[in-house]
């Protein structure tokens, strides 16, 4: 028998309100999405602004970082020509992401869910999603 830990909905509207405080801040309004640990939806909110075409990418990033347990950055290196992981973004109907704002929640060592982020440039999305992180964490403390 297993014993699975993931994020409750009060631990995704935290990182939600993690990550839309950092997107205020810099003034780029975002699609956020929270995964349980195995990349299920459990929360999203587009903010007003936030571009229609990131509500899925969000939600996919989210889902890659859960499942694969690693940031969708890291996938980006991994599936170019000639590397181990070249076309895993084709792999499950396209849902894989490899354009960093996805980054698996982590607590005590275990990937307890997601989070994804798009409408920003990638290194906005990753900045705004490890905010919501920083910010579910600190809660927790």
């Amino acid at each position: 028998m297993l014993t699975i830990r993931r994020l409750s909905i009060e631990d995704a509207r935290t990182l939600i309100a993690g990550a839309r405080a950092k997107a205020e801040e810099i003034g780029v309004p975002m699609c956020i999405a929270i995964a349980d640990e195995s990349g299920q939806l459990i929360a999203f909110e587009r903010m007003d602004g936030g571009k229609i075409t990131s509500t899925i990418i969000a939600q996919d990033k989210a889902y890659t970082a859960a499942g694969a347990k690693r940031t969708t950055e890291s996938y980006g290196s991994a599936s170019q020509p000639g590397s181990p992981a070249y076309g895993i973004n084709s792999a499950i109907g396209g849902r894989l992401m490899v354009v960093a704002g996805g980054l698996p929640v982590i607590v005590d060592g275990d990937v307890v869910g997601a989070i994804g982020l798009s409408s920003g440039t990638p290194a906005q999305d990753t900045q705004c999603a490890q905010a919501g992180i920083d910010h579910f964490l600190a809660s927790r403390a």
